[in-house]
């Protein structure tokens, strides 16, 4: 799951690559916000279920809004769909983190947060290939299909 979540979040980035600045900023229609605003709460965001695993509540860097240019979003989203890969490897599945919220403690199993980063990665690039495709732009086709034929798997027998 998670080479799948760094496959997709790397192939929505470079579709994005060529929109122009208007493009990026436009406001989006039943969407989380722009395209940019959207691919940094996507790279970013995956800071937050990082520091939840590690059972806190949130990652300062995870609310980034300063537009750090496409390399730097593509190496960010890289390395924390990674390190959410190693966590996902490392996880005691019985392992109960709290975290706070308002004042009470919250249990949340970690597995859960790991199911939560893929599911939101998945919702908001499903959001930014829809942009695309109002602004006359081919969203990349990130089924799991395409993943499959990325990675070689589904060989004739």
């Amino acid at each position: 799951m998670f080479a799948y979540n760094a496959w997709a979040n790397a192939r929505i980035i470079d579709a994005c690559r060529d929109l122009s600045d208007t493009q990026l900023d436009a406001p989006g229609t039943s969407t989380f916000g722009s395209i940019r605003e959207t691919l940094l709460h996507v790279a970013y965001g995956q800071y937050a279920f990082l520091a939840r695993l590690d059972g806190t509540a949130q990652d300062a860097r995870a609310l980034t809004s300063a537009w750090p240019g496409f390399d730097a979003l593509a190496n960010v989203a890289a390395e924390t769909s990674d390190a959410l890969a190693a966590g996902a490897s490392a996880l005691d599945v019985d392992a109960d983190v709290v975290l706070s919220f308002q004042g009470k403690g919250h249990r949340y199993p970690k597995s859960f947060f790991l199911l939560h980063a893929i599911q939101h990665g998945i919702e908001h690039r499903t959001q930014i290939g829809t942009m695309l495709a109002q602004l006359g732009r081919e969203a990349p086709n990130l089924d799991g299909w395409a993943f499959a034929e990325h990675e070689g798997l589904g060989e004739e027998v």
